[in-house]
């Protein structure tokens, strides 16, 4: 152990005395370094996606889809936006202030660590990595063991907390999906290929932004039931257990979480398809449950899995006021036409994102922010978001010597109070006329 403490602080020597040469602020050091993370994902892609496979059951179309090719994504995005990123931006300064200019430049915060969760291995430590590096920092990467809890965070901010540093933190929740009444078969078939992916065909739903569960009108329900059947067999097969397009869940302790919540008697007499499980092979057979109790662990915790309750109402707007009495979600997801229930979910409810008519969407564009809100966690990252997050934007002022106010300085009297007041109010006239001794002070 003494070892390992050792070569970490020589390690984090190594980082201090990278960062404090100064050589991280330059674009072109930041430009290779990137370039040189695109070039150990293509050269590596194939050991990438049988690590997944093996970790996680994942196919490797799905791991390019969620990992891989967001990362290349993000990081040819990150190369084209770098140089004006690192510009900075003019501020506006009230007319009393000239001569003067201000800038906001961005600078590097200096060593940064990176705590990734491990359903998305790659593309979550990757990901915040990508903003780091072209934002001129120097990091270190901690890979997971396990995914992150919101215990877990307050332990992180506590200790944060002890030195001031500045901390963010994805955590993830309940994210739920409204489905309203659909009644075209086009619009039913492509809501529910996107609903099923979100939640089964996306790490098996061991992902934060993952649908949780369901609210539908009790008139709804039963059709939606049908439906949701139908795409699942359509995707993974009458025996999703021998299809290699569904990944397995993590390891056996998690494997016995998500037992233990279909377990409860009043919640395993609630499923109306699936339920099948096999802890030999870690696979949980896609599972609909119709309303659970809504104080059973599988409502009050997040899930992570492939199990989906069904929870239903007397009508859809009744979905507005189950979501805000509940910790706030990081994202929301509706399928409706209707144009008023949009405003009043957006209006009503508090989320990092809400998304109408499909699912998990939000996360691929660069140009969104994904991040928390509330207990689903704090700070914003993706794209320039993430250079952000990475960066302190500071102030630079530069002021001429031609003109000054004398004014500004003691000793006071009540004619300066009054081109106080006029200069906080932006009343310039007023200013003039009082220097002019044409307006009483």
């Amino acid at each position: 152990m003494e070892g390992h403490i050792y070569n970490l602080d020589i390690e984090m020597g190594v980082l201090r005395h990278t960062f404090n040469s100064g050589k991280t602020k330059d674009v072109s050091w930041r430009k290779t370094q990137l370039k040189n993370l695109l070039s150990l994902l293509a050269e590596n892609e194939a050991e990438i996606y049988s690590a997944l496979t093996q970790d996680l059951g994942k196919h490797p179309v799905e791991s390019f889809r969620d990992e891989v090719g967001p990362l290349m994504k993000s990081v040819n995005y990150a190369l084209d936006g770098l140089k004006k990123w690192m510009s900075g931006k003019k501020a506006d300064l009230p007319l009393a202030a000239f001569p003067t200019s201000a800038h906001l430049v961005p600078e590097p915060l200096g060593v940064v660590l990176i705590i990734s969760p491990w359903n998305f291995p790659f593309g979550l430590a990757l990901e915040a990595l990508v903003g780091a590096i072209a934002a001129g920092n120097v990091v270190v990467l901690k890979p997971s063991e396990l995914a992150p809890a919101s215990n877990v965070a307050r332990n992180v901010m506590t200790a944060a907390a002890k030195n001031l540093t500045p901390v963010a933190l994805e955590l993830g929740g309940k994210c739920p999906a409204v489905v309203d009444y659909l009644s075209s078969s086009w619009d039913q078939k492509i809501a529910l290929r996107r609903m099923v992916s979100a939640k089964f065909g996306t790490c098996a739903g061991q992902a934060c932004i993952a649908i949780d569960y369901i609210l539908v009108e009790k008139d709804f329900a039963s059709t939606l039931v049908e439906l949701l059947k139908a795409s699942i067999r359509s995707m993974f097969g009458e025996n999703p257990r021998e299809s290699n397009t569904i990944a397995r869940i993590i390891n056996k302790s998690h494997f016995s979480r998500l037992r233990n919540l279909l377990s409860e008697p009043e919640v395993e007499a609630t499923v109306v398809h699936g339920g099948s499980l096999d802890e030999d092979s870690l696979f949980i057979e896609p599972t609909l449950l119709v309303d659970p109790p809504v104080k059973s662990r599988i409502m009050t915790e997040e899930i992570f899995g492939p199990l989906l309750p069904i929870i239903t109402l007397e009508k859809i707007e009744d979905s507005i006021e189950f979501i805000s009495s509940r910790p706030r979600p990081l994202a929301i997801y509706a399928f409706t036409k209707n144009e008023g229930f949009k405003k009043k979910l957006s209006s009503g409810t508090t989320s990092s994102s809400i998304v109408f008519n499909d699912a998990i969407i939000q996360y691929v564009a660069d140009s969104l922010p994904f991040g928390g809100v509330g207990e689903s966690g704090f700070g914003r990252y993706h794209g320039k978001f993430s250079f952000d997050l990475f960066s302190h934007e500071k102030v630079v002022v530069r002021r001429s010597f031609i003109v000054d106010f004398w004014f500004r300085y003691p000793p006071w009297n009540q004619h300066k109070m009054h081109l106080f007041r006029s200069a906080y109010r932006y009343d310039y006239l007023g200013i003039l006329l009082i220097i002019l001794g044409l307006k009483k002070s």
